[in-house]
């Protein structure tokens, strides 16, 4: 398969995972991935018919049923119950990306071999990915230990021919999605039910496209700033190099030399270098401080991402050398929810400065001479009034999405399982959070274009100049009134999919 991701189960990137599951890249299985997983199954198939020996999940029941001894010619059968009976998420589903991405990491954690999955098991669940069998998966459910059950076990039921699952756009039984992409259901064999539910994938899966978002997101706020700079006539004195030297904070340092750097060629900025303005507002004089603490906390949540998305997250552990069934708890997602709890925290301040920029640059008490609402004819026009709101009430409800859902545990079953980490629930707020700033970011965006365009023929810094165009691509410049919410949207779109960085770092140069 030319030009397909080959999964090993170790060397998975955050970058791989977007081209899977956004860009629609091709999976293979890897050679290598085959002869462990065969190696690993022999052993599994051993201790499946051993009388004499009971393992977690192969021979025993689950959870609090771990001292109920299932009998041999019911292990295959204990496996498709399981499925069933932890199928039980509701509310609406997972966005299809981030189910390829779920997908795409289980296979690559069966891949590694310390699962005792059978290879065509795996293959099945590659070749569903590879041709557009994607499982109907609710979103709620999941408590994050021992690992994502609920939403796994959705997952697994269309490879038995149970489940739903869309299919060239129609939702349907698993089995006639199966049918209708020329694929067959298996039966599972001892201990694949297990295999399949037991790990961290739909959370992992939302970290590492969560993180891919977010490290975007970092640059098109450094971007966004620096057109508000300039449409605000601020100052560049607080982003030199030896401000940032005398605080050497890596995040920092970064965001003030993106910003230097955009402004770079500013006939705005160089107009009123002499003016008597002494120091700017923090939303702007301290934007590299704010920026660079929320890149530094993206920067240990995609340093955990990377390991997880690599990870083995099964129980128990099939460990050929050691010829041992070992049960551990690498399936919590106590590290995954601690990091998506960071990064919503770090996103939403991204957002949170934003939007005080918006105001600024709207308010003619604050943003040095521009018009009302920038707007002609103010009045009649109401301009970008009612944009800020929009700006505002995603700020808000994003700080009510901030409290972490890290620190929460409910017991479960019967006690057995008395910690869990409600990563499931950190997931689907950072999710949230992740587009309600891309909306923010997008407004400021509009605004920094509508503002500078008020200074010509006084043209701004490269970068900011790019950043201009690229927007009036999709948005152009606000005159009588009109309905922004399309634009807004597609505005965010290009900050989601890195397009509006990428039209910017080929004017201005990469950035940090």
């Amino acid at each position: 398969m030319g030009g397909a991701e080959t999964l090993t189960g170790d060397r998975l990137t955050v970058d791989d995972v977007w081209a899977v599951a956004v860009g629609g890249a091709p999976v293979a299985l890897a050679d290598s991935a085959r002869e462990r997983m065969r190696a690993a199954r022999t052993l599994v198939d051993r201790v499946a018919h051993d009388s004499t020996e009971y393992t977690y999940g192969v021979n025993t029941g689950f959870g609090r049923f771990v001292t109920q001894a299932i009998p041999e010619e019911l292990v295959e059968e204990l496996q498709l119950r399981l499925l069933r009976s932890h199928a039980c998420g509701v509310s609406e589903p997972y966005p299809s990306e981030v189910v390829r991405a779920a997908m795409l990491l289980r296979a690559n954690a069966l891949a590694k071999g310390y699962s005792g999955a059978c290879v065509e098991t795996v293959e099945l669940l590659i070749e569903c990915l590879n041709r557009g069998v994607l499982p109907r998966v609710p979103s709620r459910g999941s408590v994050g230990a021992s690992g994502d059950l609920a939403p796994l076990a959705h997952l697994a039921l269309p490879l038995v021919g149970e489940g739903e699952a869309w299919f060239e756009g129609e939702r349907l039984p698993g089995a006639v999605a199966l049918e209708r992409a020329g694929l067959e259901p298996i039966s599972l064999q001892a201990k694949e039910g297990l295999s399949l539910v037991n790990g961290t994938q739909f959370m992992a899966a939302i970290g590492a496209l969560g993180i891919a978002r977010a490290q975007r997101l970092a640059k098109a706020a450094d971007i966004a700033c620096a057109l508000s700079l300039e449409a605000l006539q601020g100052s560049r004195v607080s982003f030199l190099p030896q401000i940032h030297a005398l605080r050497p904070l890596r995040g920092q340092g970064e965001a003030a030399a993106n910003v230097l750097q955009l402004l770079e060629g500013s006939a705005i900025l160089e107009s009123h270098r002499w003016c008597d303005r002494v120091q700017d507002a923090y939303s702007l004089r301290c934007a590299a401080q704010v920026h660079g603490a929320s890149r530094d906390l993206l920067g240990y949540v995609a340093a955990t991402v990377s390991v997880e998305v690599n990870a083995a997250t099964d129980n128990p552990l099939v460990l050929v050398d050691e010829e041992r069934l070992v049960s551990n708890g690498n399936f919590h997602g106590q590290p995954l929810a601690f990091a998506l709890d960071a990064l919503t925290m770090a996103v939403s301040e991204l957002a949170n400065i934003s939007e005080r920029r918006v105001e600024r640059l709207v308010n003619p008490s604050l943003s040095g001479g521009l018009p009302a609402f920038l707007t002609d004819d103010g009045g009649l026009n109401s301009g970008f009034m009612i944009v800020q709101y929009v700006a505002a009430s995603l700020v808000s409800e994003n700080k009510s999405l901030c409290h972490p859902a890290s620190v929460d545990s409910i017991p479960t079953s019967a006690n057995q399982e008395d910690h869990v980490s409600m990563g499931n629930a950190s997931a689907l707020k950072a999710w949230q959070v992740l587009g309600n700033a891309e909306r923010v970011l997008a407004i400021e965006f509009l605004a920094g274009s509508q503002g500078v365009e008020y200074l010509a023929p006084l043209e701004p810094g490269v970068g900011a100049s790019a950043a201009r165009r690229f927007v009036r691509r999709f948005s152009p410049r606000l005159r009588d009134d009109r309905s922004l919410s399309a634009e807004i949207e597609a505005v965010a779109d290009t900050i989601r999919d890195g397009s509006l960085v990428e039209a910017v770092e080929g004017a201005a140069g990469a950035l940090r």
